[in-house]
């Protein structure tokens, strides 16, 4: 990573970088009282609240897919065009946000894959008593 610039030290404020940047943001900062110091001047100012349209955008996330379109590409269930551009957000632009929540829906998945299948297992042993076959007539 070149020179940290304000944008970078903002970015890495809100989480906005990948883990490799956020370990070079943090290497730098120990090693630099004058970024240490520009640090602190931009968590002040973010304290008081950029109204910028680009700040906005960054706080609120705008161009960060919702967890349920995220639940959706895990499932390889969206249009190809939407699972494109997560893939771009997340391995491109690597917002940290996003791979947390696309973390944290993957321990889930794995963590309910077996109550899944016991309560499956149990329907369908509860119901096969009831299931009746009809033979087709011609």
């Amino acid at each position: 990573m070149a020179a940290i610039s304000r944008e970078i030290l903002e970015s890495y404020v809100e989480d906005g970088l990948s883990t490799r940047e956020t370990a070079l943001v943090e290497q730098a900062l120990r090693d630099s009282d004058q970024l240490r110091g520009m640090l602190r001047a931009v968590m002040q100012e973010l304290d008081r609240g950029e109204h910028s349209i680009g700040a906005v955008w960054r706080r609120q996330r705008l161009t960060c897919p919702s967890r349920e379109q995220l639940g959706s590409y895990l499932l390889q269930a969206l249009d190809p065009a939407e699972q494109d551009y997560i893939d771009f957000h997340l391995d491109v632009l690597g917002c940290a946000f996003c791979h947390a929540n696309l973390t944290d829906l993957k321990t889930q998945q794995k963590s309910k894959a077996p109550d899944s299948r016991k309560r499956r297992k149990r329907i369908f042993e509860s119901s096969a008593g009831l299931l009746t076959f009809q033979k087709e007539v011609h």
